[in-house]
């Protein structure tokens, strides 16, 4: 992961980076979440009211398309984004609560690899999506 920040990297690859594209790149920069377009919205108009929810549906595809926001789709009609620079994570989707949940776990890279390897190709990226419901406490 760099130390550039979101509008940093919309600059490097020469966006025009109006007042509120930069409210909506750190308001996605400051997302510690997985937010949809309605809440990035949400978030962003609490900043700039004048931000319309159409700005920010076209702002993010911009964000998308420059490959500075990932899209996650989890099966629930909801397209949720976040900073595609970020350390590598996997993903577990809550499917009765909507939470995702972020997760690394190293025998899982290794055996990724593994994998590829016996199948004949060097891994270059993954994405895993886990859906599931809480075990029942006790």
């Amino acid at each position: 992961m760099s130390n550039e920040t979101i509008i940093d990297r919309c600059e490097a690859r020469g966006l025009r980076m109006t007042g509120q594209r930069r409210v909506i790149a750190q308001v996605m920069e400051d997302a510690r979440d997985h937010p949809d377009v309605e809440e990035i919205y949400a978030r962003a108009s609490a900043i700039d009211a004048a931000i319309s929810l159409a700005t920010v549906y076209r702002t993010v595809k911009l964000f998308e398309e420059v490959n500075i926001l990932d899209r996650l789709e989890f099966g629930d009609g909801r397209a949720r984004y976040e900073d595609a620079d970020r350390d590598h994570h996997d993903h577990l989707f809550d499917l009765k609560t909507g939470e995702v949940i972020e997760f690394c776990d190293p025998e899982i890279e290794v055996l990724q690899e593994k994998i590829a390897r016996r199948l004949g190709y060097e891994l270059r990226g993954h994405k895993m999506e886990l859906f599931g419901v809480r075990l029942k406490d006790g």
